[in-house]
């Protein structure tokens, strides 16, 4: 279904979504599938959404725009803080949370991605999805008439993607100032979304992965076309140092993601100059964060020196999936933002 015919289907009554919100009633499937500015409007609803329940949580509560609503959640892939977060964003809101996980989820008996999608509309005003392929999302997203949110597939993982600008925001401030080193598997989910959250915010992001580990091409070809627009200065190389000498925020993630297990010791002899410790740490500007999404392999990818220190904010950064989600359903199921 187009985007338009989305808008008008998954509207809120009483509120139309030209009236609310550029993203009301759209998917969001990968970062690029946000303009700069509704890449701000998430960042800032997330912000003001954390803030007034750190404030007053009795009053936020009291809000529930979205009471006696349900959203699917469907969960292909084991999921702790996925399953957590957006179950409890979906509560925030006011809404219903209907999980569906691993033999019980919503493709288990087989049906067709169309079927399951034409029935799940008719219950629920949005479907978050962690999943494998990401033309899978796609085709669940052409046939629904509700948003189709990205949960976390083998090239993406757009929330997780948002949580973590959040964090460095909170952090460090103004993207365009601050210079991102991505360190180990370029070609997983998260290297993609971190070329993707840089190009869309302006930062300078360099990534350092072996050769054989870079990211898709068609990918950072996208990403290269929005950098030209914001400003943003993508890198990708195979110098570990080069990326970490002054970068401001350092961020690793596992060397052997979901369906890669059985290539776990030879990703271990590969990945191994890919290290995040104290000492290569030291290259890392002053001041410099840590982030990793978790899980992590402590010992592998990073030591625990710098998941412990002063500097890692990966707990923060966990949190932030909560307010983040929170926010993007908000939009995304056509409330207003920045002054909710």
């Amino acid at each position: 279904m187009t985007e338009m015919q989305k808008d008008t289907a998954s509207a809120p009554a009483g509120l139309s979504a030209a009236a609310s919100n550029s993203l009301a009633g759209r998917d969001l499937l990968r970062l690029l599938d946000l303009s700069p500015e509704q890449f701000e409007l998430v960042l800032r609803t997330a912000q003001q959404l954390k803030q007034q329940w750190k404030a007053d949580a009795a009053a936020a509560q009291r809000q529930a725009p979205f009471l006696g609503q349900a959203v699917a959640v469907i969960l292909e892939k084991p999921s702790v803080r996925t399953r957590v977060s957006f179950e409890l964003a979906i509560a925030r809101l006011g809404g219903h949370p209907v999980m569906m996980s691993d033999t019980h989820s919503a493709f288990s008996r087989g049906e067709s991605i169309k079927d399951t999608m034409m029935v799940m509309e008719r219950f629920v005003k949005a479907v978050v999805i962690r999943s494998f392929e990401q033309s899978r999302i796609e085709e669940m997203a052409h046939w629904a008439s509700v948003p189709v949110v990205n949960a976390l597939t083998d090239d993406f993982h757009p929330c997780q993607g948002l949580a973590d600008f959040l964090t460095i925001r909170e952090h460090k401030g103004d993207f365009s100032k601050l210079k991102l080193a991505y360190v180990g598997d370029g070609a997983n989910n998260m290297a993609h979304t971190y070329l993707e959250a840089g190009a869309l915010s302006g930062m300078y992001v360099h990534i350092a992965t072996p050769t054989g580990y870079m990211p898709q091409q068609k990918y950072v070809e996208e990403c290269q076309r929005m950098a030209a627009r914001t400003g943003a200065k993508l890198v990708i190389g195979s110098d570990m140092a080069a990326a970490l000498q002054d970068a401001d925020v350092v961020i690793t993630d596992t060397w052997a993601s979901m369906g890669d297990e059985a290539e776990h010791q030879e990703r271990v002899q590969v990945f191994a100059p890919y290290q995040v410790n104290s000492s290569s740490f030291e290259l890392a500007a002053p001041g410099a964060i840590f982030l990793h999404c978790l899980p992590a392999h402590r010992g592998e990818e990073v030591t625990d020196e710098v998941m412990d220190a002063d500097y890692s904010v990966i707990y923060d950064e966990a949190e932030n999936r909560l307010h983040a989600q929170q926010a993007l359903l908000q939009l995304l199921l056509g409330a207003e933002g920045d002054s909710c």
